[in-house]
C-alpha cells in the first residue's frame, strides 16, 4: 500500500480485520483491484470505498447487478438479510456488523459481514450461542413478513452452519451438559489405495442417538430466542429492509441508527468529493484530410 496514493479515509485496521488468512499475495492482488477500481473512475487516489470493494470481488465474486430479480424476490432478500442484522445488534456476544448489502455477489443474493474487533483464537460459549441465533435470523424474518408457506431456499448455508456447529459443540467440544467432558467422534471412514473403505463405530446407537438429540435441542433452541427477538424488534426489522431495499448496502454505524429509530442519509459512492484524474491536454497532431479533401489540425490548447 505504501505504493498507492491513499486517500484520508482508508482505515487499515477496518481492512485487516475484514482479511483473516490472507496471504501476503492475496493482499497485494486486493491492493491491485482497488487501484483498478480507482483507475475507471478518473481518482487520483484509492478510497476505502474501493478498498471495500475489492475485498468484496476477491472473496465472493464480481457484483452481478445484471442479475434480473422481481421486487418480490429483493424485498425477501431485504428482510433476509435485515434479520440477521437485527439479530447481530440484539445480540452482546455477536461480533459487531460492518456492513449488510443486498447486492448480488457470485451464489449469494446478499449478505451480512461482521468482523471481529481483534485476533480470536479459541471461541466462548456465548459467542457460539450467538453466532447461531444470527444464523436464525434470516429464515426467521422470512417466515414472519411472509408466512411459513413463502420462505426460501436461501437459508441453506445457514442451516448448514448450525448444524455443523451445534454437532461439533456436542461432540468436539463438551458443551453439553447432558453428554459432558467427553468427545464422541462420528463413525471414521479411510480409504486407501487399491482397497474398499473400511469404518469404525466409534459410538454406540444409544449415544448417537443422545448427540442427535442434544443437536436438536441445541437448535431448537437458539432458533426459538431469535423469533422472539425478532418479534420484538420488528419495527426495527421493517426499518433496515426498507433502507437495504432503497441503498441497497448500509454500514455498520447506518444499521444501528436505524435500529435506534433514526433516519439515514447515504450518498452515492459517485460522489464529487474525492479528486479525480486531470484529462490530458491536447497536443499538436498530424495533419489529416476530411471527407472534403480539406485538411484539418487538432488545435492547442494553450489553457
Amino acid at each position: 500500500m505504501k505504493k498507492v496514493p491513499l486517500s484520508s479515509d482508508v482505515i487499515t485496521k477496518t481492512l485487516a480485520r475484514g482479511t483473516p488468512g490472507f496471504s501476503g499475495a492475496d493482499l497485494a492482488n486486493l491492493v491491485n483491484e482497488a487501484a483498478l477500481l480507482s483507475a475507471r473512475k478518473g481518482r487520483n487516489n484509492v478510497s476505502m470505498i474501493e478498498f471495500e470493494e475489492a475485498k468484496d470481488k476477491v472473496m465472493m465474486g464480481s457484483e452481478r447487478r445484471s442479475m434480473v430479480m422481481t421486487e418480490d424476490e429483493r424485498k425477501l432478500t431485504a428482510y433476509h438479510e435485515a434479520g440477521h442484522a437485527v439479530v447481530a445488534v440484539y445480540s452482546p456476544a455477536s461480533d459487531p456488523i460492518h456492513k449488510a448489502t443486498i447486492v448480488p455477489r457470485g451464489r449469494a443474493l446478499g449478505m451480512v459481514m461482521r468482523l471481529p474487533e481483534g485476533d480470536r483464537v479459541s471461541m466462548a460459549k456465548d459467542k457460539l450461542y450467538a453466532d447461531l441465533r444470527v444464523a436464525c435470523g434470516g429464515r426467521i424474518a422470512e417466515e414472519i413478513i411472509f408466512g411459513k408457506e413463502k420462505v426460501t431456499t436461501g437459508a441453506s448455508s445457514d442451516i448448514r452452519m448450525v448444524t455443523d456447529t451445534a454437532r461439533r459443540m456436542v461432540t468436539e467440544w463438551g458443551l453439553s451438559d447432558k453428554l459432558g467432558f467427553l468427545a464422541y467422534e462420528a463413525n471414521e471412514q479411510e480409504v486407501f489405495l487399491g482397497r474398499s473403505v473400511s469404518q469404525q463405530k466409534n459410538l454406540s446407537d444409544n449415544t448417537a442417538s443422545i448427540v442427535d438429540n442434544e443437536i436438536r435441542r441445541i437448535a431448537d433452541s437458539v432458533y426459538s430466542d431469535a423469533e422472539k427477538m425478532l418479534k420484538k424488534y420488528s419495527k426495527q426489522l421493517k426499518n433496515v429492509a426498507e433502507a437495504l431495499l432503497e441503498y441497497e448496502t448500509l454500514d455498520g454505524e447506518q444499521i444501528k441508527d436505524l435500529c435506534k429509530g433514526l433516519k439515514v442519509s447515504i450518498k452515492k459512492s459517485e460522489d464529487n468529493s474525492s479528486p479525480k484524474a486531470k484529462k490530458p491536454k491536447k497536443k499538436a497532431g498530424i495533419p489529416s484530410t476530411n471527407a472534403k479533401g480539406t485538411i484539418v489540425t487538432n488545435e492547442i490548447d494553450n489553457s
